[in-house]
């Protein structure tokens, strides 16, 4: 059976949320760090949505795949939710949101880098050859124009180490990406994927932040309003809309 083309307003919403409310995530990761430490963040972040969305999954009786697309979707969703979105959110600690989001901006030429499946057909157009060197230099200008050096924590050094592990979180979320388009079987709906992956990025960012030691410092009752506001709004907009309108695209 040939498979259903989607409309074109739903494709357009679905890069409207990519690029617009998943870059406004990053200053969500801001609040949010006001109050819990990043790895717990990034559990309870991807805890909640995964436990609505499979809320949804019962409620829609959606079926669920075997254990091979399970794993698949499990190390995908660890590369993209913890190695990817976890790093960012370690790295805020000591960058701002908007240097934050510049360096991430470097994503698409690590894709290019990284599928080398298609090399042919990226370095044989002119028009994506030239696209992708105009941003590269836009990149150059917004971080020369961002105040760089000036760390918000005063100290330089763990700037730069900020800068390094969200450009390592690029790497990883590329390869987990690529790896659930190059795996993931036809047949399962975005929501069960999107849940799966989820799931095991909180399990595994829950672990990371008991061994880190995260889970004895905390005490909900002192977290300011802010901070959750913060972590709501990446379970609503980070993860319910724009990840899961990315897994879609």
């Amino acid at each position: 059976m040939a498979e259903q083309k989607a409309p074109q307003w739903l494709v357009v919403l679905a890069f409207m949320a990519v690029y617009i409310v998943w870059g406004t995530t990053y200053l969500a990761v801001i609040y949010g760090l006001r109050g819990f430490p990043p790895f717990m963040l990034s559990a309870l972040r991807y805890l909640m949505a995964a436990l609505l969305l499979l809320g949804w999954c019962f409620i829609k009786k959606e079926k669920w795949p075997g254990w091979q697309a399970v794993r698949s979707c499990s190390i995908s969703g660890l590369f993209m939710l913890v190695g990817g979105s976890g790093m960012v959110a370690w790295a805020e600690q000591y960058v701002t949101s908007g240097q934050a989001a510049i360096v991430i901006a470097a994503e698409p030429f690590v894709f290019l880098l990284a599928d080398r499946k298609r090399w042919k057909e990226y370095f044989s157009s002119w028009f994506i050859v030239t696209g992708l060197l105009v941003g590269f230099a836009g990149i150059l200008l917004f971080f020369g124009g961002s105040n760089a050096a000036s760390a918000p924590t005063g100290n330089i050094t763990t700037q730069w180490m900020g800068y390094g592990a969200i450009l390592i979180g690029t790497v990883f979320w590329v390869s987990g990406a690529l790896h659930a388009e190059g795996r993931m079987e036809k047949g399962i709906s975005n929501i069960v994927s999107s849940c799966i992956q989820l799931f095991a990025g909180g399990i595994c960012s829950s672990l990371l932040s008991g061994v880190s030691g995260e889970w004895g410092k905390i005490r909900f009752n002192e977290v300011p309003a802010e901070a959750w506001a913060g972590l709501f709004y990446l379970v609503i907009f980070g993860s319910l809309i724009a990840y899961m309108a990315f897994t879609w695209l």
